[in-house]
Parts: structure tokens; sequence; C-alpha cells
């Protein structure tokens, strides 16, 4: 009996044991508190359709609209000029560039024309006796003749008779060789075809410059050429004479420049079409970089938003109420920055910056006048 009474207690003990443990463990376990959702506030704007001009963005470097790359035809030694023949020099229209020694090949000039007056002073003779009305020019020519000058013109042959005699005394092939020297020699002498700038020299004083030797380049400057290239989604819209913006790689300045050439090959690779857009300004420098604003076309019924809203090439996010909802929209254009849309409503109120994890549903906040407010 008493051992049954202990089991009975026993039992008692640990079932009491138990439910004070449970009511001990219950009392540490605290209810989560259920979150609350979490509203965004997004930047929105009221869509007016209107007319939107497309500007297509290009950019490149300058290049010199008139370039010369000097080379020399003959050898001679460089001797020094009025001007240094070094980059950054300016030289006028007609001034010379640069003179190659030319002492021997002038003496071998003036060594043929003497033999070539000696040739028709000694026809004056047989000219007296058979040719007497062709004697007296021919003696003038003689009397005139200088050999420090330029050769002159010979004089005018008026009979047949007269051109076979003079022809058979070699007069007019030795007169045609001298002319030849006399367009070499003036070949040791380079002048300026225009007004510019030396941009490059690779010779200096006392250099020996050979035939065919690259001694420089020379440009003009004030007058330059932009060349840029264009997708060939857009050469319908590129036309010569069109006016267009272009600005430095800071938009500090701004220049106006005109379309004055568009190659008429795509480019395989990049299928892009290159145009030459012509500006002058003194200030400009070839090399510069510059960024070109191509006014194209006018697309009506349309709006330009940031590229970063689109989604999915072809839809907006848009707010009823205060639930964010999503549109289909067309692009027409794209820059680097911006798209060109069409197909949104008059009075639609516009997502008008990025919202992070934004989903059609979506509940939000408006933010107005410094304000965050709900919309109604």
């Amino acid at each position: 009996m008493r051992t049954v009474l202990q089991i009975v207690v026993s039992l008692i003990i640990l079932v009491l044991g138990i439910f004070f443990m449970t009511k001990l463990f219950g009392l540490d376990k605290k209810e989560r508190p259920k979150p609350k959702p979490v509203i965004k506030t997004v930047f929105v704007d009221t869509v007016q359709n209107g007319t939107v001009p497309l500007v297509i963005e290009a950019n490149g470097n300058l290049t010199a609209k008139r370039r010369v790359e000097l080379y020399s035809e003959v050898q001679g030694v460089l001797i020094a000029g009025n001007k240094l023949f070094k980059p950054g020099q300016v030289f006028r229209k007609g001034e010379t560039l640069l003179r190659l020694n030319a002492s021997e090949f002038r003496a071998t000039v003036n060594s043929q024309k003497s033999n070539l007056i000696n040739q028709i002073t000694a026809l004056l003779p047989d000219l007296r006796l058979d040719y007497p009305d062709a004697y007296a020019k021919w003696e003038r020519y003689v009397n005139t003749f200088d050999v420090n000058k330029s050769l002159p013109e010979l004089p005018e042959i008026t009979s047949d008779k007269e051109r076979y005699f003079i022809t058979g005394r070699n007069i007019l092939t030795s007169y045609y060789n001298v002319k030849n020297l006399e367009q070499r020699l003036y070949k040791y002498r380079i002048t300026a075809p225009f007004s510019g700038i030396l941009t490059e020299a690779n010779v200096t004083e006392g250099t020996l410059v050979r035939s065919g030797q690259k001694i420089g380049e020379f440009i003009e400057t004030g007058v330059y050429e932009l060349p840029v290239a264009i997708s060939k989604i857009y050469a319908d819209l590129l036309k010569v004479g069109k006016e267009v913006t272009l600005k430095n790689l800071d938009d500090s300045k701004e220049y106006k420049g005109v379309v004055t050439r568009i190659n008429g090959n795509i480019e395989q690779a990049s299928q892009t079409i290159t145009a030459f857009i012509e500006v002058k300004n003194e200030s400009l420098r070839e090399g510069m970089y510059l960024e070109a604003e191509l006014s194209a076309r006018q697309e009506t019924d349309a709006i330009t938003i940031n590229r970063d809203l689109l989604q999915s090439e072809k839809q907006l996010f848009v707010v009823r109420d205060t639930i964010l909802d999503i549109i289909d929209v067309k692009p027409v254009y794209f820059s680097e920055k911006t798209v060109v849309v069409k197909g949104v409503p008059d009075g639609t109120i516009l997502v008008d910056r990025p919202v992070p994890g934004a989903y059609a549903g979506m509940r939000i906040k408006v933010y107005e006048d410094g304000k965050t407010a709900k919309t109604e």
C-alpha cells in the first residue's frame, strides 16, 4: 500500500513539474509583430504630348579641310630662309616654305640656255638669205635673250617652210629641253599654296633632302571638317547644307557647322555612314574633340523621357490612384540618355524617376511640392 502511495505521489509531482516547466517556457515566448508594408515615395510628372525635334548626336575629332603633305621631287641641301622650317611656323600664301641649294643645277640650266641661243644665232645668216620676212623676229629674240631670266617663248612661226627649217635644226627640241630643266629648277623652292601653319617638319637647315622624301605637313587654319559616323537608320535624314550645332567636351563653347559631304558607302563593320561637317573658327585646332547635334526631323504627339524609365524597351510605369501600373508605349528615337516615345495619353501621371523594385500593383506615395502626399 505504501508503495502504491509513493508511486501516485511521484506521478503527481512529475505532472506538476511538467506543468510548471511549460508555463515557464511559455513566458519566454513573445509574439513577433507583423511587418508593416513599405510604401515607397515616387516622383511623377503629368504627360503633355507635343512636337519633339529629333536630334542625332555624334562626335569626332577635327581635321583640317585643306592639308598638304610636303615631299621633295629633287635632291639638295636645305638652306636657311626668311622663316624657320619648324612646326607651328605660320606662312602666308605664296611665301617660301623651304629652299634647297640649287646652285649646281642652275648652272646646268644656264648652260643649256646658252647652247640654245647659240643654235639660234647660227641660223640667223641662213634666215636672212632664205626667209627675210622671219629674220627680224628671230634677231630680236636673240638680242633680248637673258640667260639669268626665265626662258621666253619662241617667236611665232608663220609659215610651213619656216617651221620645217627651224624644226630641222633641232631648235624646238632644244627649247623644250631647257623648259623641262627650268620646271625642275622651280622644284628646289616650295611655296605655300594657301595661308596656314606648318604642323610637321622632318628636316632642318643643312639636312640633305633626297628625292621622294617626306619633309613636312602644312594645313590651312580656320577651316576644319568634323567626320562623324551616323547610323544607317538615319541615312535618309542627312542632307548636305543642314546646319549642325557643335560643342566642345565640357560644353563651354558652341560652334555652328554645315554638312558639306556625305559618304556614299556604308561602313560594313559598324553599319554607319560618315558625314563631314565644315566649321569655321580661328579658335579651333586640328584634333580637337567636338560633339555634334544634327536636327533630323520633328516628331508630333510625342514626349522625351529618361532612358532609365523605359521597361523592357517598350513599357513605362504610371500611377493610378496610389497604385503603380504599367503601360505599353512606342519608342521612336533613342539617344545616349533619353528616348522619344509615343502612345502616352495626355494627362497620364508618369513616374519621373526610376523606382528600385517597382512592379505593377505596388502601393506608392507621390512626392508633391516638397512634401509627400498620397494620390487620392
